[in-house]
């Protein structure tokens, strides 16, 4: 019978070839991305020649090549902290340094969390630094300031703490308290929190960071109140966002749960589009709201979750699970401290499912495209598909949207259709031959 050695042995090598595979795939997919929107950059692609002018349609496809540069970094960045973390020993010399400042139990858990929750945004802080003040301020989508920026960061972690905390102490709490079937009750707690959070993140959490105004145009007020009559949707409101003090990029969409629902829409969107494209954009997002692809979505995250729970409740029991992922059990009863613990398991088990669950991305991104195209044709049977399409390509062009991603990498990651793809089912915008 195989000893819990051999489990291990067997763990670390999976793990490791998983990481490898993964970062192996990103960049091949990357790489991909990059040669064909490099090779498609010269010229406009002629279902767009009368509507995208090739300086901008330039620009796109140099704001892709840069994001895809960055992208490289940060994979590769990913992949070495993630190996530190687990097979190098990090969250094992972490955990054992905290030991000597905190008596084992729930404080040193929480202790554990929250110092590797500091330590991976401080990792990352510089390529979030980068991203927002030169690659985005390249292309003229940053309007940050540094001060606005650090605000955010503080009010973020501060939110972090205040609410993810006490969450994290419940769930420890639970699997330490409630038994074998701790993972159930672990599960219905961070169900019952997401919920909870889903309701309250609209009038509590969200204007922490926005500003959010009802929306002043009578006229347009009115035609999206009928529209949403027509889709049997209600809404607690309809908000104006300043998303421009971030960002110029634009958007709109639903937000909350239950009654706390509302409408918005950033105002770049509202200065970027007419009132018919606007009312063709949200009758897209009703879209999503008609065929209940949010509420399958969060059943299905939901039911992952209980599956996710039940895996960590067993896995959290068995040592090789803690040695084949870096713990080193020996060095821990030498020390006379707690080789296994609870804080442990869940941060080894955040680390390691995402690493698996990367090679189920094509199934996941080609469902969400199954959802824009149903979506898309709603909004066809609510509002003119013409606008629809003209919206889209204003959206395309001043978020610049490369028109000609490659094929593999839109199989992969690709959450919304090709711009192509997407146009070819509507009726050609004005201006269009």
């Amino acid at each position: 019978m195989a000893s819990n050695l051999d489990f291990s042995l067997a763990l670390s090598l999976l793990f490791a070839a998983a990481v490898l595979l993964q970062w192996l795939m990103r960049v091949w997919l990357i790489s991909r991305q990059v040669r064909y929107v490099a090779q498609h950059r010269a010229s406009v692609p002629a279902a767009f020649a009368h509507r995208i002018s090739l300086a901008a349609h330039q620009k796109a496809a140099d704001y892709t090549l840069a994001k895809a540069k960055v992208s490289l970094i940060d994979i590769t960045l990913s992949a070495a902290v993630l190996l530190c973390w687990t097979l190098l020993g990090g969250l094992n010399w972490l955990n054992l340094l905290l030991f000597e400042f905190i008596t084992p139990g729930l404080w040193q858990q929480l202790a554990l969390l929250a110092s590797f929750a500091v330590i991976s945004s401080l990792i990352e802080l510089p390529l979030s630094l980068y991203q927002t003040f030169r690659l985005e301020q390249r292309f003229g989508f940053n309007q940050m300031t540094l001060g606005l920026w650090l605000g955010d960061l503080l009010k973020s972690t501060l939110l972090g703490a205040i609410i993810g905390l006490p969450l994290a102490a419940l769930i420890l709490w639970l699997m330490g308290s409630t038994g074998p079937l701790w993972w159930l009750w672990a599960w219905v707690a961070w169900t019952a929190f997401n919920l909870l959070l889903m309701w309250i993140f609209p009038s509590f959490i969200a204007p922490l960071f926005n500003k959010f105004e009802p929306l002043a145009d009578e006229d347009l007020k009115a035609r999206v109140t009928r529209l949403m009559e027509r889709c049997g949707f209600a809404a607690k409101g309809l908000f104006v966002m300043d998303g421009s003090r971030r960002s110029a990029h634009a958007n709109a969409y639903f937000t909350g749960f239950g009654n706390s629902k509302r409408v918005v829409f950033f105002d770049t969107l509202l200065k970027q589009l007419s009132p018919d494209e606007v009312e063709a954009v949200l009758a897209h997002e009703l879209g999503h709201f008609k065929h209940k692809h949010i509420t399958k979505r969060m059943v299905l995250m939901f039911g992952v979750s209980l599956l996710g729970f039940g895996l960590l409740g067993w896995l959290s029991q068995q040592p090789w699970f803690y040695s084949g992922l870096g713990v080193n059990i020996m060095q821990s009863k030498y020390l006379g401290v707690p080789a296994e613990n609870n804080a442990l398991a869940l941060l080894l088990f955040m680390l390691a499912v995402p690493v698996f669950s990367f090679f189920i991305t094509p199934l996941m991104s080609a469902q969400s495209r199954r959802d824009e195209f149903e979506a898309d044709a709603y909004a066809m049977q609510q509002a003119d598909g013409a606008q629809l399409a003209s919206a889209l390509l204003k959206l395309y062009e001043d978020n610049a949207s490369t028109l000609t991603p490659d094929p593999w990498y839109v199989s992969f990651y690709y959450s919304h259709p090709p711009a192509v793809d997407r146009l070819a089912r509507m009726p050609a915008p004005a201006g269009s031959l």
